[in-house]
């Protein structure tokens, strides 16, 4: 389930702050004036898996482009499975430790999540531009992020 959002009727996105998988602070405040995918993920979730090489091909496909992606881990106890599923998959991206659900929760007010995964696409304008509800394939991935650059020139 994808839905897109026009550019005149787009909601500011939340800026995500707190705790990197790696210990370190995180904040999507960092990457002001990019193109953000934020994946609401857990390495218990078979479609999370499934979509981890696809999301980790567009990242590095689209680094050198304005797109800076980050994972928030949700309902996970143990966050080393999470680092070691990240390590095993050669997955760069920093991903927040959310184990109360508050970063995801921040999307309320514009795209809500409804599932795990969920990403969403912020555009450069800091503005929630899209958000795909289950498991992304690259093709469809790049093709969104294309879009919402397109449409926030």
């Amino acid at each position: 389930a994808i839905t897109t959002v026009a550019p005149a009727d787009r909601k500011k996105a939340p800026v995500l702050e707190g705790e990197g998988l790696d210990g370190r602070p995180l904040s999507t405040a960092d990457f002001a004036g990019k193109t953000v995918v934020v994946n609401l993920w857990g390495p218990w979730c078979g479609p999370c898996r499934a979509e981890a090489p696809a999301l980790d091909e567009v990242a590095d496909e689209y680094a050198d482009k304005g797109v800076q992606f980050v994972g928030v881990l949700t309902r996970t106890k143990n966050p080393s499975e999470a680092v070691a599923f990240n390590r095993n998959r050669d997955i760069t991206y920093p991903s927040f430790k959310d184990q109360g659900g508050k970063l995801e929760l921040g999307f309320n007010d514009s795209l809500p999540t409804l599932a795990i995964p969920t990403t969403w696409i912020i555009d450069a304008k800091g503005r929630v531009a899209a958000r795909v509800i289950d498991k992304v394939s690259a093709s469809t991935l790049a093709n969104l992020i294309d879009d919402v650059q397109k449409s926030t020139a």
